[in-house]
């Protein structure tokens, strides 16, 4: 199908050339026959024109399908390297590729910048991250040593701000498409109950009630960025869950951590879409601070642990987050 393309796309190309010879026959036949030479020599001329004409027909064409291949598999890595350009045959196409030259030189240029401003940008804001660290330290500190009635609520709130500076960081790095992965094998426990402590102050805030399930598996994951999408979701449901309790447990096959909430719940018009970039949905339009972030990190996280993650929920019941660590499993003695 590919080669008869090529084929009319060539004779589209040549066919003024075509016309042309149609037209040189028919005026040399008419000549002929004017001047009374025998059909079979009319004929023969012809036919022999004919025959040179489709052996330089074939030529061009076999030439024309080799250049095509190769500009096809140029295509594949063009953005890399402009090795494999085809010799060009006439000025116009020496043209093109010069201009091709450019526009890649160009292109290669700009991307050299943007990497550049990008390094710098993720430089300027993980200082800018352990720079800020310093006073929400200070303010713990203080809290600390001033307890009052309203410490809760205060500890609470620069919990959330810790946790949004946290964000930032974690947003540039996986924007930039480095890896800074340290992949091993973790007690799966030990980075839930480490991320569970971060959030016992909103837990004893709002009333609820946290039950953990044993957990006694190794798995193979990079303790950050695992801790880190665990704790967005425990974030978005402490966020929509007023009353009840959260329950995180082990499912298997495959294997599983499993989080549910008795929350508000997601609309199942917005499930589709809450780990879109951006993406808030009817329960984040409510909240008015919701920034459709957090989900979107969590699953770009999962994503280069080559983990999975599943949401389920059913409005005013609650909601089922499931996040799939099946690779090479140790279960503890």
């Amino acid at each position: 199908m590919n080669s008869f393309k090529v084929l009319m796309a060539y004779l589209k190309r040549h066919i003024k050339f075509g016309l042309l010879f149609t037209l040189y026959a028919i005026i040399f036949m008419i000549v002929f026959y004017l001047y009374g030479l025998p059909v079979e020599a009319v004929g023969y001329a012809f036919i022999l024109s004919l025959f040179f004409t489709l052996i330089f027909f074939s030529y061009g064409f076999t030439k024309y399908y080799k250049t095509h291949n190769q500009l096809i598999e140029l295509s594949h890595h063009i953005t890399l390297s402009l090795q494999g350009l085809p010799e060009p045959k006439d000025l116009i196409i020496d043209d093109y590729q010069k201009l091709i030259k450019d526009l890649f030189f160009a292109y290669h240029q700009l991307e050299t910048e943007s990497d550049f401003k990008r390094m710098t940008m993720i430089d300027y804001y993980t200082l800018w991250v352990h720079q800020i660290k310093t006073p929400i330290s200070a303010l713990y500190l203080i809290i600390e040593s001033n307890p009052n009635e309203h410490n809760l609520s205060i500890k609470s709130e620069l919990f959330k701000i810790e946790q949004y500076v946290e964000m930032v960081l974690h947003y540039l790095r996986l924007e930039s498409e480095t890896s800074d992965l340290q992949i091993e094998s973790l007690s799966l426990d030990k980075m839930i109950k480490s991320s569970l402590r971060k959030y016992r102050t909103l837990f004893i805030e709002k009333g609820i009630k946290l039950t953990l399930d044993p957990i006694e598996v190794e798995v193979i994951t990079d303790s950050k960025w695992f801790c880190f999408s665990f704790e967005q979701v425990i974030s978005n449901a402490l966020k929509y869950t007023h009353t009840g309790e959260i329950h995180i447990s082990l499912a298997y096959e495959p294997l599983r951590v499993v989080i549910e909430d008795t929350g508000i719940g997601i609309q199942a018009e917005d499930l589709p879409r809450i780990f879109d970039k951006g993406f808030t949905g009817f329960n984040g339009r409510m909240d008015k601070k919701s920034t459709g972030i957090g989900l979107y990190l969590c699953k770009k996280a999962l994503k280069k642990l080559s983990h999975e993650i599943n949401v389920t929920s059913e409005v005013g019941i609650g909601t089922i987050v499931s996040i799939q660590v099946e690779r090479d499993v140790v279960v503890l003695e």
